[in-house]
């Protein structure tokens, strides 16, 4: 979608720029601006001269000298030039026995009876010990913490296969055993990949509500007073926890479901798949707004700068605007609002302040 409105606007400006414009060219023009804010955006976006540019750094294996290295160079390095090989150990000598003497033994004669007992009871106490690190076994939990600083990403694979990837200023803690895996989402945002195990299920735990998947690919997003939950792929189950105050129905949330958990209630939208991966694409190092408030879009970039936005109005906050932009670029995001929305901004080290003019 992103791709399309951005061609439909070069078209625009190439038409613009070939001599041939019309006042009918012009109109139409307008119309295209007025039907979405995305379209109004990708046009202002390529009429700016973006002065970003990214460098891609190769990163070597180690290897610096010319040509290839020599045969054996990276499985025995001990063989290496520059590394020293350690003394073997000296030959084995074996003790002198020749005057060794055994003390005499005396050997008790057990009846048949005696020696059914003893194996019995070891074999009992075998048992026990067999069973007991069976339960032990089961019941294990492994238990590991992650967080993310402001501004940080961090993909993670699990020890059951599957992977999930934590959003900025966000830390879950993960506990697998062989009868469940569980996941509590202290704060923050996080994308699930669940390796498939039926006799395993993947809860994830957010306060109020659990987000239970067998295989599927989800996220869950933590705020103070909201909890969001976006599938892109198979089926989750939104519950409550077991022994809660206040238990909810339970609802089934397939691909394409936005489910936003608030203390009055559950809302969920069914949108196109491609719309939700949408949602998702932080990981990327994009935000998407689709007609969003001025307010929830400065929000969005708060969640992973330091350097804030401020909307010093309501009626600043209540301008709508729609495209994706890089997170970090908050003060392109700020310029770009002052050359085609009714907005000025005001630049400082730790904040950028838009209001009405």
């Amino acid at each position: 979608m992103r791709t399309d409105i951005e061609g439909i606007a070069a078209d625009w400006l190439a038409l613009r720029d070939s001599g041939a414009w019309t006042p009918a060219d012009a109109a139409a023009l307008d119309a295209w601006l007025e039907a979405d804010t995305m379209h109004r955006v990708a046009l202002l976006r390529l009429q700016a001269a973006w002065d970003e540019s990214g460098r891609l750094q190769a990163l070597g294996a180690g290897w610096k000298q010319p040509g290839p290295p020599p045969r054996a160079h990276w499985t025995l390095p001990a063989q290496a030039p520059d590394v020293a090989v350690l003394d073997a150990d000296p030959p084995y000598a074996p003790p002198d026995l020749r005057d060794l003497e055994f003390a005499p033994r005396r050997y008790a004669r057990a009846n048949g009876s005696h020696a059914a007992r003893a194996f019995a009871a070891l074999s009992i106490a075998a048992c026990a010990v067999f069973a007991s690190w069976g339960w032990q076994s089961y019941h294990r939990v492994e238990s590991t913490s992650y967080h993310t600083a402001l501004g940080g990403l961090q993909t993670i694979s699990l020890a059951d296969g599957s992977k999930t990837t934590l959003a900025s200023n966000s830390q879950l803690d993960v506990h697998l055993s062989r009868r469940e895996r569980h996941i509590d989402l202290e704060r923050g945002e996080a994308i699930f990949d669940v390796a498939k195990d039926p006799q395993r299920p993947f809860v994830v735990d957010a306060g109020s509500r659990q987000v239970v998947a067998v295989g599927t690919h989800f996220s869950v997003r933590r705020d103070a007073h909201e909890l969001r939950v976006v599938v892109t792929e198979g089926t989750v189950r939104l519950q409550s926890p077991a022994g809660g105050t206040h238990p909810q129905p339970t609802t089934l949330l397939p691909a394409g479901s936005v489910a936003l958990v608030r203390e009055d209630g559950v809302l969920v939208r069914s949108i196109p798949i491609a719309d939700a991966e949408q949602l998702l694409d932080w990981r990327e190092g994009l935000l998407v707004f689709r007609n969003a408030t001025l307010a929830d879009a400065a929000a969005e970039f708060n969640r992973y700068n330091a350097r804030k936005i401020v909307v010093a109005d309501a009626e600043a906050g209540a301008l709508r605007v729609g495209g994706s932009f890089r997170w970090e670029n908050t003060e392109g995001f700020a310029r770009l609002l002052e050359r085609g929305f009714p907005v000025r901004a005001e630049y400082a080290v730790d904040r950028i302040v838009l209001a009405s003019p």
